[in-house]
């Protein structure tokens, strides 16, 4: 990429982390509007970036550098046993759509899965200003990754669209589902999309190994990790 880093940036206050116990997070943000293209949000992604709502940012921790960028080699994804099993299963029982075009049941699903799984995090309990800063975006083109049994919505991946690479920001879905894998489902399901667009990436955010959690990100292969601003296979 021959763009320059952004002239306009700031630091956030340091805040407790919502992943590490006895950690403090912090946030490099992004104020260059000049950015909030898709073009130039890709370069950022590169960089390490990601999205929340309008804002773009980055963790910038003092002491701490456990949150490392993933990015799935799409083109060259091959699902792993397991991994196949599950879709396969999944297919058989639901069916899935993409659209561009947000669904007033997405909150409603939304918030059962906040209130049923993540009654422990950062998002409890939801409410729907939150709901709308946290997912959409002005500026970007963002799709929606749906999962269907018969005429029931059972779960959303919320996606990012760039030029060559799509970015998983949130899949949320009915915990009534969840014996399914339904969080691997969807991910599966990005995959299979950013194929076929011919996407080269599908970035995760941030891996952290400390964090059981967050240990998902590196099951999908091949793919890379940013380390010391470096992408190096996994």
């Amino acid at each position: 990429m021959t763009d320059h880093f952004p002239a306009k940036i700031g630091l956030s206050q340091q805040f407790p982390c919502s992943y590490l116990d006895n950690k403090q997070e912090q946030l490099l943000v992004i104020l260059d509007h000049n950015y909030f293209t898709a073009k130039r949000f890709e370069y950022l992604l590169e960089l390490g970036f990601r999205r929340s709502g309008d804002q773009i940012y980055r963790p910038h921790c003092p002491a701490c550098s456990a949150c490392q960028s993933v990015r799935v080699k799409a083109l060259e994804f091959s699902p792993s046993t397991s991994q196949r099993r599950k879709l396969k299963k999944a297919k058989s029982l639901f069916h899935y759509k993409v659209t561009d075009q947000e669904r007033p049941e997405y909150y409603d699903l939304y918030a059962r899965y906040i209130n049923l799984r993540h009654r422990d995090g950062s998002m409890f309990p939801p409410n729907h200003v939150q709901y709308e800063s946290f997912l959409f975006c002005r500026w970007l083109p963002i799709s929606f990754i749906e999962l269907w049994y018969d005429d029931k919505l059972i779960a959303v991946a919320v996606t990012d669209t760039m030029p060559t690479a799509l970015s998983a920001i949130y899949t949320f879905y009915d915990p009534d589902f969840e014996q399914y894998s339904l969080g691997t489902v969807m991910i599966l399901l990005q995959l299979e999309v950013a194929k076929r667009l011919e996407k080269s990436f599908l970035y995760l955010g941030y891996q952290i190994d400390a964090c059981k959690k967050m240990r998902y990100k590196i099951q999908f292969e091949p793919s890379q990790r940013l380390v010391n601003d470096q992408w190096l296979n996994i």
